[in-house]
């Protein structure tokens, strides 16, 4: 083998250890730290980011957090555990800082309102405040086919959202009320924590399900910065008053297999026959 191959494997070799090594550093709970979280995609399993956020209030090391939020939204209740949990994280006193990436819409902005501060990119995509429930009618396919179905129940309601049937006048109303209670639920969580941004008769006009780019939300008052990943850790590691703090990327080790077989199809939620969505459609 060449000599400048040997080097150059060599070098290779010492690249991967630093790195490994470097990656095994910044986990360790040692020295001032501030701890990054990622919510990309879809919100509607929280368990595993509403763990992560605990881990981070628990541990002395992390002295603020950085939520990166990356999602179009998703399930109203997976939405609220992980807003509660981030209230719960601020008792501690540590600063939160919200990072929108390529959109933080609906769910995704929903989760987003507790921070202490809101940074989003010019363009990203953000907004899109209010519930939809979604509902699927195949019976004039299935009558094609020849396939009739008939349902049993207990009450008038109790098969609301069947794919086998039209929605009954009643059955609009009900679901026009329950979402019209989620998207006030919605209102009243952003105003909590930013009606000193904005105002809830101006949330109240322009919560109507568009979105706004970064830098329209911060002119209306929905996001505080403009700026980027990085700008939102420096100005967490201010506010913590630790500028020399290591940035920990509290990410999943899990392998291909696992991670296939824990998110690969199920993770939508489409088990549920009625579920309110905060998300972008």
């Amino acid at each position: 083998m060449k000599k400048w191959l040997k080097r150059l494997l060599f070098f290779g070799i010492i690249v991967m250890v630093l790195g490994f090594l470097g990656s095994l550093l910044s986990r360790l709970p040692v020295g001032d730290r501030v701890a990054v979280i990622k919510v990309k995609g879809a919100i509607i399993e929280p368990d595993r980011i509403v763990s992560k956020i605990q881990k981070a209030k628990e541990d002395k090391s992390v002295k603020a957090l950085v939520l990166r939020v990356d999602s179009p939204g998703g399930s109203v209740g997976a939405s609220q555990e992980i807003y509660r949990a981030l209230e719960d994280f601020k008792s501690s006193g540590k600063p939160l800082v919200v990072s929108m990436g390529n959109v933080a819409a609906s769910g995704g902005y929903y989760i987003s309102t507790p921070s202490d501060l809101i940074f989003a990119n010019p363009g990203t995509i953000t907004g899109s405040i209010g519930v939809i429930v979604q509902h699927t009618e195949l019976k004039d396919l299935l009558e094609k086919l020849g396939i009739r179905t008939t349902a049993i129940k207990t009450g008038k309601f109790k098969d609301t959202l069947s794919p086998f049937r039209d929605l009954t006048p009643e059955e609009k109303e009900y679901l026009q009320k329950t979402i019209e209670d989620a998207y006030e639920q919605f209102l009243q969580a952003i105003l909590k924590y930013r009606s000193k941004k904005i105002s809830e008769q101006k949330l109240r006009e322009i919560a109507d399900g568009r979105v706004f780019t970064g830098r329209v939300a911060k002119e209306l008052g929905l996001v505080d910065e403009l700026g980027n990943l990085q700008d939102a850790i420096n100005r967490a590691k201010q506010m913590a008053g630790v500028p020399e703090a290591r940035v920990f990327y509290m990410e999943d080790r899990r392998g291909f297999i696992r991670k296939l077989m824990e998110e690969g199809f199920e993770g939508f939620g489409w088990d549920y026959p009625l579920m309110l969505y905060y998300l972008m459609k």
